[in-house]
């Protein structure tokens, strides 16, 4: 066999390494991926992450103040303050408190008499407060002293004292062990606690002990 001539010579003529690669048919590595490539012609530098625009204060606000209502009233003042911790401006909380209240989901009025319901004298919730303790509870929730008067005016004295004898009968019988002072010493005191007078807590202290067969303190003086 004879070498034509007029063939042009290959491309790694002269360069050993290119002949080898020739042969082999060794593929070089391909390049590394250019991450910022946007086209097979055009490449720009990469982007930083974009930062999420600010959430709307007022749409904030706005979850803020029904997540505090679901499934619990409050007053006014409450919401206020769950706002000003979260900083939430004057001026968004005080127009959004208005609307809420507008629309009845905000009642100093109802929650008073609910707060009354729940915790005073025939309350399902077992306290048994009577009026000043419950004042002193409402004025703590921000309720104005004559939004709350008016629910407290509501309180039968009736239902007020049956409570009393009620709490007082329960008290009794875990004192069946101490004398007859000391335990009219407690039974008043759990009465003054929750907010009733001297005067009831003594009358009904002095009557269910008699009833159970004791003596209060003031007959034994």
């Amino acid at each position: 066999m004879t070498l034509d001539e007029d063939r042009p010579p290959p491309e790694w003529l002269g360069d050993v390494s290119t002949g080898v690669d020739a042969w082999t048919k060794r593929a070089a590595a391909p390049p590394p991926e250019d991450t910022t490539a946007q086209g097979p012609f055009e490449t720009v530098a990469a982007q930083p992450p974009q930062e999420p625009p600010d959430a709307d204060p007022e749409a904030v606000a706005r979850k803020i103040l029904l997540d505090q209502l679901t499934g619990q009233a409050r007053s006014r003042q409450e919401l206020a303050d769950k706002l000003a911790k979260k900083h939430v401006p004057d001026e968004i909380a005080g127009r959004l408190l208005d609307r809420f209240e507008e629309v009845g989901l905000v009642d100093d009025d109802a929650f008073a008499r609910s707060w009354i319901a729940s915790r005073g004298p025939a309350g399902a919730g077992g306290k048994g407060l009577a009026r000043r303790a419950l004042a002193q509870e409402l004025r703590r929730k921000g309720v104005d002293d004559e939004t709350a008067r008016e629910a407290l005016d509501e309180i039968d004295p009736t239902d007020e004292e049956e409570t009393a004898r009620a709490l007082v009968r329960k008290k009794l019988r875990s004192l069946q062990r101490v004398d007859d002072a000391t335990a009219t010493r407690r039974l008043v005191g759990m009465l003054a606690r929750k907010g009733y007078g001297s005067g009831m807590s003594f009358a009904v202290v002095r009557d269910e002990l008699a009833a159970a067969g004791r003596e209060s303190a003031d007959q034994h003086a």
